[in-house]
């Protein structure tokens, strides 16, 4: 016996033991007890109330505040007990009970789709006591049949089914039921359908401005043979008490595109529905995943607006949009600028965080509000992503709180300082700073880029149209007939000093190289460049008869320069300090050539691992020119790292 029988069994001994029981008990007794056990439910059954309160929180988060989205998800699970309590007291719903405690509202609307003569379909979401709904029909004397499915527990199935029909219920089960739903329909009768939890095979409409995948039988139908749709919902009063309320009609548009036609006209039955939840929240059932088979995703990254770590975030972002491409899904991407109130907040939140697990954070965000400045976090918690992305410590534990809170998949890039790297759904960590493997860790050569062929032409092509416009003669062309060679100078770290005599040494063997090759020189500085250095190098070769291009970052930032150097150039020149800026340089199919000395041992260790796999040439500022004609003359294989594709395989697992 498997454990689905063992529990069918033990299921269907409670229900006939407990119903009896339950029957003898005063009403609203049951409700309360109903009450009770969504309390506790809702305190024990912490997956179920994490995803109830992340679709709350995707419907409401532009509306209320995220205090009420617990309040919200606990009553919803009370009163979804209390619809199962009621499941026990259908033997004794009467005309009394249904005159004492059900309240419909629009009865009229009904005499008006049976004046029609083609068959009504009465059409909810799983809200209310939709349980009840068939059995209110039939004491109201509606000629009404219900679409069920059968459960995987046969023994209680089929005391539900038993219960329904004691009560003058009519089943349409799953054999035959297209030919069954046809008859009806002709018959002048009236079936009940749900338009929400379409599953793979649904329709993509907005719900709470998010694509869901919701059922299209009942519009379907009603297209084809003209049937009346009715929207029905219902809510609780108060304990027993049920309010059903019937809308009008609803109208069907037609046109000449049959899918066309149904995807509009499952969205505005679906938009009735989430007026209705709006009003009623606590009656619909948000415990499961409502938005698991939409076709986008949102996707947040987070910034600290350090451009290194922004472009790696990037770099992720594309990944993920190319996995999820494939798929057929299309990604709503948005980046939030997060801003502390202080360097003690940025400490004091890590710290913080660092005694949390994953799930521990939703539902609280005072961690966000006390230690994020305003307009950040007003904008945290109005953002509803499903995956979020960040790189750097400090935007770490923002992350976990905000990946907790969403039900969100969490994604860094380097090592959380401080954090248990378990708790983050992909840690992307390079070599250098030793991870231990695990399978929610990528261990990666260098830093994640956007480097590609596309790229690198997008940038060529934004850097040519950029010169054409301004008076810069001459200019670099995409097809040089002479060799080209790209200059990338960084500038001063915490752990690092550029050098202006080194960077002077450096100028001076690449202008000797170039007029021993007949190479053209593409240069640019970055922010971080001192200005004796910027000075050094406008100098040298603001005036060379081969500089074809000189950027000075400081003084027009050209946010092209550097993909457009890598794309122009054979051989680029990179500073040593940038772990970035270096990666991007060997992700781009051209010899790079990397100079300084002056690092910490981890840099260091980054470097020797890339030039023993001949990513890069280490070198000397004094042995750059015969380095450059060698590679030149001799052509050597180049070695590209392949971050992307390792990242992509991991990507896989998550999505």
């Amino acid at each position: 016996m498997n454990k689905h029988s063992v529990a069918d069994y033990l299921g269907y001994c409670l229900i006939k033991t407990l119903g009896p029981v339950l029957r003898i008990l005063p009403g609203r007794t049951v409700f309360s007890l109903g009450a009770i056990l969504g309390d506790i439910y809702y305190l024990i059954a912490a997956k179920r109330r994490r995803v109830a309160y992340s679709n709350i929180r995707a419907a409401f988060a532009d509306r209320k505040e995220p205090e009420e989205f617990s309040r919200i998800a606990r009553g919803s699970l009370r009163r979804f007990f209390q619809c199962l309590m009621e499941v026990f007291l259908i033997p004794l719903i009467d005309k009394d009970y249904f005159d004492k405690y059900i309240t419909i509202e629009g009865l009229e609307h009904i005499q008006t789709g049976f004046k029609r003569g083609k068959g009504i379909i009465f059409v909810g979401m799983h809200e209310g006591s939709w349980e009840l709904s068939n059995i209110i029909s039939a004491n109201a004397g509606i000629p009404f049949y219900m679409f069920v499915q059968d459960q995987k527990y046969p023994l209680m199935n089929r005391l539900l089914n038993s219960y329904r029909q004691q009560k003058g219920c009519r089943l349409i089960k799953r054999e035959n039921q297209l030919k069954q739903l046809i008859s009806i329909l002709r018959e002048n009768q009236s079936v009940g359908m749900t338009v929400d939890q379409g599953g793979k095979s649904g329709t993509q409409v907005k719900f709470f401005s998010r694509n869901a995948s919701m059922p299209s039988g009942a519009v379907r139908l009603a297209l084809k043979y003209d049937a009346t749709i009715i929207p029905v919902y219902t809510t609780r009063i108060q304990g027993p008490n049920l309010k059903l309320t019937l809308k009008p009609p609803f109208e069907i548009r037609r046109s000449d595109d049959q899918e066309l036609d149904v995807r509009d006209n499952l969205q505005r039955l679906v938009a009735i529905f989430e007026d209705s939840i709006r009003q009623y929240p606590l009656d619909y059932l948000w415990t499961y995943k409502i938005w698991k088979y939409s076709d986008e995703r949102n996707i947040l990254i987070l910034s600290d607006a350090k451009t290194g770590h922004l472009r790696q975030s990037q770099a992720l972002a594309k990944a993920l949009q190319e996995l999820l491409k494939e798929k057929n899904i299309s990604v709503n991407l948005r980046m939030l600028t997060v801003e502390f109130k202080s360097k003690l907040s940025r400490l004091a939140i890590l710290a913080g965080s660092s005694l949390s697990d994953k799930y521990s954070c939703q539902g609280c965000l005072r961690c966000l509000k006390y230690f994020l400045k305003k307009d950040s976090f007003a904008a945290a918690v109005r953002i509803k992503p499903d995956i979020i992305i960040s790189c750097g410590s400090f935007l770490a534990p923002v992350n976990l709180i905000l990946s907790s809170e969403n039900q969100a998949k969490s994604l860094v890039i380097m090592r959380p300082a401080g954090m248990n790297k378990k708790k983050f759904d992909l840690a992307l960590i390079p070599r250098h700073d030793n991870p231990r493997p695990a399978r929610n860790i990528v261990i990666t050569e260098g830093a994640l880029n956007l480097i590609d062929e596309e790229y690198l032409n997008q940038q060529s092509q934004a850097l040519l149209m950029r010169l054409k416009s301004v008076a810069q003669s001459p200019q670099p062309t995409a097809r040089s007939k002479n060799p080209v060679i790209g200059l990338l100078i960084g500038g001063d770290t915490k752990d690092f000093s550029l050098d202006k005599n080194d960077v002077a040494e450096v100028i001076k063997e690449l202008k000797s190289v170039s007029s021993k090759l007949n190479a053209d020189i593409l240069a640019t500085t970055s922010r971080r460049t001192s200005g004796k250095v910027e000075k050094v190098v406008r100098g040298e070769l603001a005036g060379f008869s081969f500089t074809k291009l000189l950027i000075i970052a400081n003084e027009d930032n050209v946010p092209e320069a550097v993909g457009g150097i890598l794309a122009l150039s054979e051989v680029v020149l990179v500073s040593a300090e940038s772990i970035s800026m270096i990666s991007e340089a060997a992700s781009s199919n051209r010899y790079v050539v990397v100079f300084g000395s002056k690092v910490d041992s981890r840099h260091r260790k980054f470097l020797n691992y890339m030039a023993d796999k001949r990513y890069i040439y280490f070198c000397e500022p004094a042995g750059i020119s015969s380095l450059i004609i060698r590679l030149f003359r001799d052509k050597p294989v180049i070695n590209i790292l392949k971050d992307r594709q390792i990242v992509k395989d991991a990507l896989r697992r998550v999505i």
